[in-house]
């Protein structure tokens, strides 16, 4: 271009032709499977759980594929897919939350004890061990975000005061199933069965399946999910567009507590009883993180779907159903379930990289 040619010039004789152009690339099959799987997290445990189902149906036949098999997986899965929930929730924030199956089983002990300690009716204890969930989220969310405690060190601080609180408050004591369904049956309304198509289902089951359908709602077509996504990928970023860090984060943990809540109330349908000594007090904390894992949640925050956590809950269940009905041996479970969490991991860093 010589130093008479303006720029309106170039823009009308040339621009056509050389703006705007972009490299023309011929992306390969893994660069396509790369894209599909960066647009949509939830693919890689769908194939997981897609290909457990088969290879557990070819190797046990028609037993697996029964009605009785496939809504039992559910039925067992139910308490973590609730929990995986709560947790996707905190993780796509860039946190983790370890006091989640502490404060589930605190919020059943809660509605238990009110009721039969107190007098209270159980449609008022329900309400009540729901509330106390959330406050107990409010304090994690306010110690997050406005003192600026790590996460990890919040919840896993909240973990043992809530284990604690939870022994001191119930004097140990366990509420037996046969007490529940004669004084207060709604404690364990979650716990009842219907008939479809032939399968089994609790109403448990149909809420896990309800909380999923309307956070994936909340998360991908509401601004406060682009919120929440925005924190967990760079909070500085969103609060400089005018997010709400503060208060994104404290709907969020306070959302997780009345998560935990239900889940609380999940638990005393599914086992009948309310015990303090409940094992999802401490295991369900790692059972969520391994369904959100494998489920294909990023845990450096800002991607992921809350459908990949419940099929990684899924994906789960039907290791331990298939491998139980097969005769292995129980630890051959928690060995292939290691294999999928370090694979997860190792696909969302891959995830992560810009293709060439």
């Amino acid at each position: 271009m010589s130093n008479t040619d303006s720029y309106e010039n170039v823009v009308r004789t040339r621009g056509k032709e050389d703006f705007a152009k972009f490299d023309d690339t011929h992306k390969g099959f893994m660069g396509r499977f790369h894209d599909a799987l960066h647009s949509t997290p939830a693919l890689v445990p769908m194939i997981v759980l897609v290909g457990a189902i088969i290879v557990f149906g070819l190797l046990l036949g028609s037993k697996f594929f029964s009605p009785f098999a496939l809504t039992l997986i559910l039925q067992q899965v139910q308490i973590v897919g609730v929990l995986a929930a709560a947790q996707t929730l905190i993780i796509l924030t860039a946190g983790i939350d370890l006091s989640v199956g502490a404060v589930a089983v605190l919020c059943s002990v809660i509605m238990g004890q009110v009721t039969f300690r107190y007098g209270i009716p159980a449609v008022l204890a329900v309400p009540i061990g729901l509330a106390c969930g959330t406050a107990i989220g409010a304090v994690n969310g306010w110690l997050v975000s406005r003192i600026k405690l790590p996460p990890f060190i919040v919840t896993l601080g909240m973990w043992q005061i809530v284990l604690a609180v939870n022994y001191l408050y119930s004097a140990n004591e366990t509420i037996r199933s046969q007490d529940i369904e004669a004084e207060a049956p709604f404690l364990q309304f979650l716990g009842l069965k219907f008939q479809l198509w032939g399968a089994t289902f609790t109403l448990g089951v149909v809420l896990m399946l309800l909380l999923v359908a309307v956070l994936a709602y909340a998360l991908r077509s509401t601004p406060w999910g682009r919120h929440v996504y925005a924190v967990g990928d760079d909070p500085e970023a969103a609060q400089l567009a005018g997010v709400d860090r503060h208060r994104t984060i404290m709907s969020v943990y306070m959302l997780v507590g009345f998560i935990c809540g239900l889940a609380g109330w999940v638990m005393i349908g599914r086992f009948g009883s309310v015990s303090p000594s409940a094992t999802t007090g401490v295991v369900g904390n790692i059972q969520a993180i391994t369904a959100v894992v494998i489920g294909g949640i990023s845990l450096f925050g800002g991607r992921g779907s809350i459908i990949g956590a419940f099929f990684g809950a899924l994906i789960v269940g039907v290791f331990e159903l298939g491998l139980r009905m097969s005769g292995a041996d129980p630890q051959w479970t928690y060995l292939l379930i290691g294999v999928l969490i370090i694979a997860a991991v190792t696909v969302d860093q891959w995830i992560r990289k810009v293709t060439a």
